[in-house]
């Protein structure tokens, strides 16, 4: 008859000795290495909270640069290039940032319908620290509407290596009043946030329009004849970041430069949707500061009724998860 094998528990195979030595060589290696691993553990939040806009900001380099091979390829294989070519481009690179938009920030829209499927308008929104809202309401528009969205961009953007493509495929202008009326007479869909970078870099929690005196906007849509759309997105604030330390001090370098200095942090994975609000009708009998402030008591007021203020970055994150367990359970 066989003999039966018999369980070896572990403390038999090891004597005390054997636990001894080895505690005293973990207990050893930690002393050692102390400085070490606390300096991981307490940098690592701060080192991820400034990696995830430097991933965002390579996610739209990425795409400048898929854009040029784009454009390269037709070149070099003889092919005219027109601004039809682009609209293949245009619709992967949107379906990709809606698939980011959805998969990190669970992102939604609410009256896209308010964004007309033919003519011309003037979309004005509220500028966060990183735009990131802006570029996910452009893919939703080149999805579901067919339509695309020229932009006016800032001066900086004009001068960044490899986004003379970018620029071109998504036709983003300089913010000049008779290019701005010369698009929308054309029919087309133009956006400005009229705060800017000033309103990007220094806006805060409690979500300040920072328009100062500009009035440019309402300029352009009341010579072109058309209607202003206001938008708005929860929690785009808390998004993203602008560190606070020495602020006063560099707007005064950005106020006599326009060099956006002010460093962004977060990327957070915050619940964001955005409100596309009824749009502001042109009216001949009113002035364009009479529309500015129009629009920005409108903007005021989707604010105030879609954010909750101050903005706060532990409650747009148990939004978000609220909003996974919404999915789940559906």
């Amino acid at each position: 008859m066989a003999e039966h094998a018999s369980f070896i528990y572990p403390n038999e195979l090891y004597s005390n000795s054997t636990y001894e030595n080895l505690s005293r060589e973990l207990i050893s290696w930690y002393l050692l290495h102390q400085t070490a691993i606390w300096t991981v553990i307490l940098l690592t939040p701060l080192v991820v909270t400034f990696i995830l806009p430097f991933f965002m900001l390579s996610l739209v380099y990425i795409s400048a640069l898929y854009l040029k091979a784009y454009r390269y390829y037709y070149k070099i294989n003889g092919y005219t290039f027109t601004p039809k070519c682009w609209e293949s481009a245009r619709s992967i690179l949107a379906y990709l940032w809606d698939a980011q938009a959805r998969f990190w920030y669970g992102y939604e829209i609410e009256g896209i319908e308010n964004i007309p499927s033919d003519g011309p308008a003037l979309i004005v929104f509220y500028h966060g620290a990183m735009p990131v809202d802006w570029y996910y309401l452009l893919a939703k528009t080149i999805i579901h509407k067919k339509r695309l969205i020229c932009a006016v961009g800032d001066r900086f953007l004009f001068h960044v290596p490899a986004f003379d493509a970018l620029i071109d495929c998504f036709q983003i202008y300089p913010g000049t009043i008779d290019t701005c009326a010369d698009i929308l007479r054309k029919g087309n869909l133009l956006a400005i946030a009229p705060g800017g970078v000033r309103e990007a870099l220094f806006g805060d929690e409690s979500y300040p329009l920072i328009w100062g005196t500009r009035k440019g906007f309402a300029k352009v849509a009341v010579e072109a004849k058309v209607p202003i759309i206001p938008v708005f997105t929860e929690n785009i604030r808390e998004a993203f970041f602008t560190l606070r330390f020495g602020k006063k001090w560099l707007r005064s370098i950005y106020e006599r430069t326009r060099i956006p200095l002010v460093p962004i942090y977060g990327g957070f994975p915050v619940k964001l949707k955005t409100f596309v609000g009824q749009p502001v009708p042109y009216d001949p009998e009113i002035t364009p500061e009479e529309m500015v402030e129009r629009v920005a008591e409108r903007m005021k007021c989707m604010i105030k009724k879609h954010q909750q203020l101050p903005g706060s970055l532990s409650r747009s994150v148990l939004q978000r998860i609220h909003h996974l367990f919404k999915l789940k359970l559906s």
